[in-house]
């Protein structure tokens, strides 16, 4: 008689996978007090609101938005628990990452900076990147097609056919 023994495992990304210390740090956790966290790795995810290059790199103010279960951030702006900003050492041009843009971040925590929100100070989380990911637009946010078949083009293509009966 035999024994078989099967062993189960997992293998993971060590910044994003599940149960990485990435993953382990919430949002709200770094923002009740960014500089206890100072030199931790994250992954957040988000909408770029606004980038502005600076001298020593492109500052990229984001609205936090929670992951979903393939790491992408959803679009619900009201389940938003703040705004971070995402430190790109690199040269990154503002252009490549319009405000709108969907966006998760690795990178290690630094502290935090207040700045202008409207009429109000506000302290943002300050992460230094790592990897910036750019994700494409949701489906639903994609323009649609206009149908173009043959009852706006006719049965000969004349684009000034009409259905029966019309006036001029």
């Amino acid at each position: 008689m035999g024994v078989c023994l099967v062993v189960w495992g997992c293998a993971s990304n060590p910044e994003t996978g599940e149960g990485s210390p990435a993953n382990q740090i919430s949002f709200l956790q770094v923002k009740a007090a960014p500089d206890s966290y100072r030199g931790q790795s994250v992954l957040f995810g988000g909408e770029v609101l606004s980038a502005r290059r600076l001298k020593d790199g492109t500052r990229i103010e984001i609205l936090q938005l929670p992951l979903d279960r393939s790491g992408e951030p959803g679009t619900d702006r009201m389940k938003s628990q703040g705004r971070f900003i995402a430190m790109q050492r690199d040269f990154l041009d503002p252009a490549t990452i319009p405000p709108g843009t969907r966006v998760t971040v690795t990178g290690e925590v630094t502290g935090s900076t207040t700045l202008p929100l409207d009429e109000t100070e506000y302290t943002f989380p300050v992460i230094e990147t790592r990897h910036i990911e750019v994700l494409p637009p949701p489906e639903s946010s994609l323009p649609m097609r206009p149908y173009m078949g043959s009852h706006y083009y006719g049965p000969y293509g004349s684009p000034y056919w009409r259905p029966w009966p019309y006036r001029w």
